[in-house]
């Protein structure tokens, strides 16, 4: 990241829920881009804080638990040197609500869809492949039931 450039830090939730003894990730579509929900951090928050905010705003999900821990994994720059964080986290809600942007007045995404690991892969970007990586090592094999 060039000097003096200050860096953008958004926080985010891979939000994956137990399905038929498989993991199940939420993906978000604006655009062509699929990725996990998040969004810009606030200066009074932290950014778990953050994370959750965003994932509330965009998804509806309110229950989300995490636990793997507050373990997190950053992205590299992108988009003019902003960085993702993100945090796993597990809900049991199957229906999302796309919230609306109110600088929009519409929805930020275009999609939202629950899939498994394989379609996740291959719909996402490197970036984003890179935390779903890293969310993978984290899960169990099987969800317990």
């Amino acid at each position: 990241m060039p000097e003096g450039r200050a860096r953008i830090l958004s926080a985010g939730v891979v939000v994956v829920r137990p399905e038929n003894a498989t993991w199940q990730f939420l993906l978000l579509r604006a655009y062509q881009y699929w990725d996990f929900p998040k969004g810009r951090t606030e200066p009074d928050e932290t950014p778990k804080q953050a994370a959750l905010r965003e994932v509330a705003e965009e998804t509806g999900i309110n229950d989300l638990t995490f636990p793997w821990g507050d373990d997190y994994v950053e992205t590299g720059p992108y988009a003019r040197g902003k960085i993702a964080r993100y945090y796993l986290g597990e809900t049991q809600q199957k229906t999302v609500v796309l919230g609306i942007a109110p600088e929009l007045g519409t929805p930020e995404h275009h999609e939202w869809r629950w899939v498994d690991f394989a379609t996740a892969y291959a719909i996402t970007a490197p970036r984003v492949r890179h935390v779903l990586d890293w969310a993978v090592e984290r899960l169990p094999a099987r969800p317990e039931d």
